[in-house]
């Protein structure tokens, strides 16, 4: 009886250890695996983890030292430049007449300025139609304009005023008319008008073939065929620059004062003038000059900071001691810092400019200063910032070393993507050991839990065979027998 339960038992206990781990045991065969993998490979993965940190903190300090020099870069163009940095402004004493600007090519004076006519584009009109759908009639209409010429055919589909201002309008040679229709009490006219100003642009209309309709739409003065009404000539501006007499085909003039352009607005009264200065754009310099120190002051910081300690708070910069850093800061300040040689009153160094360094190490700029030296002797100015040997262009060169394709940054950016590209290739590498590791543990964890669940199984079956009594079921077999009166007393 005993051996039929050990026997029904023996199944059901080796099922269990083969389904899940640690029935056998009771040990937490996944906790115990997971803390002894993870202790494996501690140390390792610390390691990797540091190395990667300070080489990430590498490369993003590098990318905000690279921005500062791109920033103090863009500030340089117009520096190195002196025609730039000297630039030039124009202004009109009566700006209702004319409007102007000037290039750094302009020469500072003052020119009087009278205007007798503006430039003026072309504009025909034909006689009033009934209405815009009236028709007009069929054939080519040919338009001219200066040189240039387009014969349009007008066929029954658009032998209309409207429909022969979409043909002209539409038109892919066009020669440069614009057709629109002007609606009065009168009725509806069609206005041609010149896109282009100047006493070159006049417009002919010629008219061929057809019914003849389109006979009511010629402007041809040449030979004396005019049904279309000139209502605006086609003509130049006049115009008269100190006493001298000038003329252009456009309102805006751009050759007769080398580096000035007018825009001509209105006539000026019979016998009255405006004044045209043309000046020096100090204001433009110190501004330039201004965001120069700006970005400078902006570079430094950043180096500052990226190359810095804390002791309160023990923190080192990511590239405290970098050679690199340390290098352009030498060059840096040996560039800022020098004197060149010039005249008294000249500019030849930060210092005669009013830029001068403070006790942060940074660069403040005296504006009064900056000023009379821009006001006083520009030309001394844009010689210490530009040129050859200028501050602005020994600068550039120097960043462009560092900044440009294949220059020292992009080197030095590709070493420190390297080492993280092999701390990454590391951390997989002991990922995977861990791993076998891991399974190597589970492996013979399991085999040591289903080893116990067996000898747990066997200590069962000698207990009920050695000690029928001992066991649950033994016991409620005898109490069963009891209550019935039906125990066996003998074998």
């Amino acid at each position: 009886m005993s051996s039929t339960i050990a026997s029904s038992t023996a199944p059901t206990a080796a099922n269990t250890v083969i389904s899940s781990t640690g029935i056998g045991s009771g040990l937490d065969i996944n906790s115990i695996v997971t803390s002894l993998t993870t202790a494996a490979g501690l140390a390792q993965n610390t390691q990797l983890a540091d190395r990667k940190s300070a080489l990430t903190a590498q490369v993003s300090a590098y990318g905000t030292f690279s921005s500062a020099l791109a920033t103090l870069q863009a500030t340089l163009t117009t520096l190195e430049t002196p025609t730039a940095l000297a630039g030039r402004t124009a202004t009109l004493g009566d700006t209702t007449i004319a409007t102007a600007s000037a290039t750094a090519d302009a020469i500072p004076s003052q020119y009087s300025l009278a205007v007798q006519n503006l430039a003026s584009a072309a504009s025909l009109s034909s006689n009033a139609f009934a209405s815009a759908n009236l028709t007009v009639g069929t054939g080519t209409l040919t338009i001219a304009v200066g040189g240039n010429s387009a014969s349009i055919n007008i066929d029954s589909s658009d032998n209309t005023l409207s429909g022969i201002v979409a043909a002209i309008n539409g038109a892919a040679n066009n020669p440069g008319v614009s057709a629109s229709i002007l609606t009065t009490s009168a009725g509806a006219r069609l206005v041609l008008s010149g896109t282009a100003t100047g006493a070159a642009n006049a417009i002919t209309v010629t008219q061929s073939g057809g019914d003849g309709g389109l006979s009511a739409l010629v402007y041809d003065p040449a030979h004396s065929t005019t049904t279309l009404t000139q209502t605006q000539a086609a003509q130049d501006a006049n115009f008269t620059i100190n006493g001298f007499a000038a003329t252009s085909a456009s309102n805006q003039v751009t050759t007769v004062i080398n580096g000035v352009t007018l825009n001509l607005l209105k006539a000026t009264a019979a016998g009255t003038t405006t004044t045209l200065t043309v000046g020096t754009d100090s204001a433009g310099a110190q501004t330039s000059i201004g965001t120069f120190v700006t970005a400078l002051n902006g570079l430094i910081k950043s180096i500052q900071g990226l190359t810095s300690y804390d002791p309160s708070t023990q923190t080192a910069g990511p590239l405290i001691g970098n050679a690199t850093l340390e290098s352009f800061q030498n060059q840096l300040q040996h560039i800022l810092d020098q004197v060149q040689s010039g005249t008294a009153g000249a500019a030849t160094s930060l210092a005669s400019l009013g830029i001068t360094a403070n006790p942060q190490g940074t660069f403040d700029t005296n504006s009064t200063t900056l000023g009379n030296a821009l006001t006083g002797n520009l030309s001394s100015v844009t010689g210490f910032f530009g040129g050859t040997n200028g501050i602005a262009t020994q600068l550039n060169n120097l960043i462009a070393g560092y900044t440009q394709a294949g220059g020292l940054l992009d080197s030095i950016n590709q070493g420190l993507q390297s080492s993280l590209n092999d701390v990454a290739k590391q951390q997989t590498a002991l990922n995977a050991r861990l791993a076998t590791y891991s399974a190597t543990l589970t492996k013979e964890y399991n085999a040591m839990d289903t080893a116990v669940a067996l000898l747990k199984q066997t200590q069962t079956y000698l207990t009920a065979e050695f000690n029928p009594n001992a066991g649950t079921s033994s016991a409620s077999s005898t109490n069963s027998s009891l209550s019935s009166g039906t125990l066996s007393t003998g074998g």
